[in-house]
């Protein structure tokens, strides 16, 4: 009885699972196919569109434009995170509960109303950040938040935080010293999971990129929107790129969960 549901809920996963990757192989066949008509296959298979998006200057710039505006985001994140995190379960801990909550708040309010409210705060501002990176980074920021400081908090609840800071001290390490020789390699792994997962959300991200910088600074999802007119071979080949980056992080990503719960 019990192996035959295991055999039924695996067939129902796998099936689910097949239903789902349907879509992404017929995109990766559309991205390879020289021409596709009115065929169940492709008439024939080429890597020329791939070519063409990896050779185009305008691709390049836009996903370096996102990648610099992840990491950037990311070392900010870090470097204003990491320190409250760890006065809250150091000091404070207490104020863990109203952290929660706090840091649910970006997720209460649309990416849209933070948009436009953004745009009515900063249009007649004397500091012209409307349409620049650095307003970006800001919003970015408030969405990484929530990934950021539920796992590093996690990695601080998994250790024996006072214990270890108590041994330091005793040997004569300073708190900042203490923190940087003995706390932080303690986290290094729910750190490095928590980057990957909040990188591959920001660089999906599209409402607040489209909205207040545009094509004035295109990054990489602002780039597939204005290439959606083009054709769908060179799409899906885009789509595709796109699509095998995040798989990447978010398996590098929940890799390092994994041995971090080890």
């Amino acid at each position: 009885m019990q192996n035959a549901n295991q055999y039924l809920h695996k067939t129902v996963v796998y099936s689910i699972v097949g239903i789902m990757l349907i879509p992404i192989v017929a995109t990766f066949l559309y991205s390879v196919a020289s021409s596709w008509g009115a065929t169940i296959l492709p008439d024939g298979f080429t890597l020329e569109w791939y070519v063409t998006l990896l050779t185009d200057e305008r691709f390049l710039l836009a996903f370096g434009r996102s990648l610099f505006i992840c990491f950037s985001t990311l070392a900010l994140s870090v470097l204003l995170i990491m320190p409250v995190i760890f006065i809250v379960h150091y000091y404070f801990p207490k104020l863990d509960k109203v952290m929660n909550v706090l840091i649910l708040l970006p997720f209460a309010v649309p990416p849209v109303v933070s948009s436009v409210g953004l745009l009515q705060l900063y249009a007649d501002s004397d500091v012209q950040l409307i349409g620049t990176p650095w307003i970006l980074m800001g919003t970015y920021f408030t969405i990484a938040l929530p990934f950021m400081y539920r796992a590093i908090s996690n990695s601080f609840a998994a250790i024996n935080l006072h214990d270890l800071m108590d041994a330091a001290h005793l040997l004569g390490a300073s708190t900042p010293r203490a923190f940087w020789l003995v706390i932080l390699p303690n986290l290094k792994k729910g750190l490095l999971a928590s980057l990957f997962l909040s990188f591959s959300f920001l660089l999906g991200e599209f409402v607040f990129a489209n909205m207040l910088v545009g094509t004035r600074y295109e990054t990489l999802q602002i780039y597939l929107y204005n290439m959606r007119q083009t054709s769908g071979h060179f799409t899906s080949a885009l789509v595709m790129t796109y699509f095998f980056f995040i798989f990447l992080l978010t398996w590098l990503a929940t890799r390092f969960s994994r041995g971090d719960q080890s």
